[in-house]
């Protein structure tokens, strides 16, 4: 039996959350000038815009007696407090307190970057003097009118790490998805594997094969044989990006035989046991075909939400079984348990 013995040093649901690293705060539609609550890694935060359009993050705790800032109120672009109206600046200066003359100039709150790309605003919740904004992940696609999206969002009562292994696990799409993604195909398909960095990549490739419901349907390829190949891969501990390419065999006169389709899946920690999840498919075929957006929409969330499901079992499982259990791994496992790897390494540097 290939079986793999489980090894201490791979991430699981109690491993610490990995701060140094760009994660989604929010879609940028929804922050204005609505002030926005949002728990990201365990720290609370307040996004709001500036009069100007400029999006900024702040710690949502008020200095002096930790009331929530987003309970308060803007004043231009100043942000006060609804307890004794102290303001601040988007920089986190104090710039008042209506109480004392002079107000400190020491007196400011944490203020965390951020990043607006498309359609998405990357908060960035570590130590602030790394945040390069060139490790944002590029899904420049998503702002590009060459590509039609579809999008959803889930908040999810469990572990990001579970998250991440099972985008990597593609063995379970024919069994837990067999109504829209997997195929008995798909299952026995052979997969490659390959690490770089921090990243983790698969490829699998069908010939002749059934293309399934998720494509099929918008693609007019229902009960023709497709070539398939996807492209999947662990970007970073917010990331996870997948590229399809669905090739019909016997295209129609003057009709096109390559279909491509991203999905793209961001994780961002709300705390140990929770994190909001945000997931786009984007398509280079029928950009102007409504009905085919809402095919995609409603077959997508219908995997999403079992996928949220099954996580939010096994996470209730493994946080409250009282037995003293190991988990077994096997072959088909190791792009999973590479990742965790990655994630141990990341949250549990070797110390200096």
């Amino acid at each position: 039996m290939n079986t793999i013995t489980a090894r201490a040093a791979v991430a699981d649901h109690r491993t610490s959350l990995i701060r140094n690293c760009w994660y989604v705060a929010a879609l940028a539609s929804d922050v204005g000038r609505t002030l926005l609550a949002r728990k990201i890694l365990g720290i609370n935060m307040v996004l709001y815009r500036t009069t100007d359009g400029q999006a900024v993050a702040l710690h949502d705790r008020c200095v002096h007696r930790s009331f929530p800032l987003s309970r308060g109120r803007l004043d231009g672009d100043d942000l006060v407090c609804g307890y004794h109206s102290m303001q601040y600046r988007p920089d986190g200066t104090c710039s008042l307190i209506p109480t004392i003359a002079n107000t400190p100039a020491s007196v400011r709150l944490p203020t965390f970057a951020l990043v607006e790309r498309g359609p998405l605003l990357w908060v960035w919740p570590g130590d602030q003097n790394p945040a390069d904004p060139a490790d944002i992940p590029d899904l420049s696609w998503l702002d590009d009118a060459a590509w039609r999206n579809v999008g959803g969002a889930f908040h999810m009562r469990s572990n990001y790490v579970a998250m991440h292994e099972n985008l990597l696990d593609q063995t379970h799409f024919t069994y837990l998805h067999a109504g829209s993604v997997g195929t008995p195909d798909y299952a026995r398909a052979p997969l490659s594997m390959r690490v770089e960095g921090d990243q983790v990549w698969l490829r699998k490739e069908l010939s002749a094969s059934a293309a399934p419901g998720i494509y099929g349907i918008p693609m007019g390829l229902e009960n023709k044989l497709v070539d398939r190949r996807s492209d999947a891969g662990f970007r970073s501990p917010a990331c996870h990006i997948a590229h399809a390419t669905i090739t019909d065999l016997a295209p129609p006169p003057a009709a096109r035989s390559a279909y491509h389709v991203n999905i793209v899946h961001l994780i961002t920690p709300e705390t140990q046991d929770s994190f909001h999840y945000w997931w786009f498919n984007s398509r280079d075929f029928a950009l102007h075909d409504d009905a085919v957006s809402t095919f995609l929409r409603d077959a997508s969330m219908q995997a999403y939400h079992e996928d949220v499901d099954a996580l939010t079992w096994i996470h209730q499982r493994a946080t409250d079984d009282a037995l003293d259990f190991a988990e077994q791994s096997f072959g088909p496992d190791r792009p999973g348990l590479a990742m965790r790897r990655i994630l141990h390494r990341l949250a549990e540097p070797a110390p200096a």
